[in-house]
């Protein structure tokens, strides 16, 4: 019996330490084949828009493509919500065409449907008068319009904070690349597959920024819709930084090292609020959980004798 439970125990452990180790590798194969569709759809999607417009004669039928300008023409009636809408969509990661339609239909569906059930729920209860009901109805139709945009809010913050963390070793070795004569279309595309491994969604960022560069004519508009997708923080001023160095024609790898030099010292300076930051952060813990704690064990004995003695006394 012990021999048996020795040997299932070891083989237990043999297919956990197999399955720490594949996990990873799996993990890393996952995220680069994701970046590569990702990819690969974006150049697809360039070429049709390219031969879109090369063929101005077109067909009457409705293709695939004819359909996804359907949904851009809708967001161009609805005006600057729309393009403000698309944006935050790009910034979240969210690429579909009609995602800023049903993000604006989610805003209007979802406090009717909010209404709905808190009606439903107060219908139960009697004693409730009418002015608590319409406060109940109107914080219902609130939280259903403020939330598809609390849920973009925080994809986009999560983005933010993944690209901030990792572009700047990304920076790091697009300099080294630019340096060593490599072309800077070349540079974005391999900096984009070293990274697929370690931020996919940096990867994503910096492959369809490679496929935009080497598809369009224009390397300045690449950048800007580089800029406009990531929203904030290094990677837009990294975008920034390169169309003025192409404007002004300065020096690209100078314009690079510049940026590196300042993400050292801006991850420096965020370290550095985080570490003052902390000390108030812990006083409500320490406050709420150590103090008592420290009390029972110094006061704890002397209560213990004091209300022994009393007893002896009694």
């Amino acid at each position: 019996m012990t021999d048996t439970l020795i040997i299932l125990v070891s083989a237990l452990a043999a297919a956990l330490s197999f399955m720490a180790f594949a996990l990873p590798m799996l993990n890393k194969t996952e995220r680069k084949e994701r970046y590569q569709s990702v990819i690969q759809k974006r150049r697809r999607d360039l070429f049709e828009q390219t031969k879109r417009d090369l063929d101005k004669k077109g067909t009457a039928s409705m293709t695939a493509q004819e359909s996804m300008a359907t949904f851009f023409k809708a967001e161009q009636m609805l005006g600057k919500m729309g393009e403000k809408v698309r944006d935050q969509m790009l910034q979240a990661g969210i690429r579909s065409p009609s995602a800023p339609i049903k993000f604006i239909v989610a805003s209007m569906v979802l406090p009717i449907f909010a209404v709905l059930l808190a009606m439903m729920f107060m219908s139960k209860s009697e004693d409730m008068s009418g002015g608590m009901k319409m406060f109940i109805m109107m914080g219902a139709a609130f939280a259903g319009y403020k939330l598809p945009a609390l849920v973009i809010k925080n994809q986009i913050q999560k983005r933010t904070e993944e690209v901030n963390l990792r572009f700047p070793d990304a920076l790091d070795l697009m300099l080294i690349c630019v340096q060593g004569g490599i072309g800077l279309e070349q540079t974005v595309a391999r900096i984009a597959e070293e990274m697929a491994e370690h931020s996919e969604v940096l990867a994503e960022e910096l492959g369809i920024l490679s496929a935009e560069m080497a598809m369009l004519n224009d390397r300045r508009q690449a950048l800007q819709d580089f800029a406009r997708r990531v929203g904030s923080g290094a990677a837009k001023s990294f975008a920034t930084a390169l169309i003025q160095a192409e404007q002004y024609g300065t020096s690209v790898s100078q314009a690079m090292r510049v940026m590196s030099d300042e993400l050292r010292d801006m991850r420096m300076q965020e370290a550095e609020r985080k570490a003052a930051a902390l000390p108030p952060k812990l006083t409500v813990p320490m406050i709420a959980f150590f103090l008592p704690v420290l009390f029972i064990v110094i006061l704890g004995p002397a209560v213990l004798e004091a209300m022994d003695s009393v007893s002896k006394a009694q």
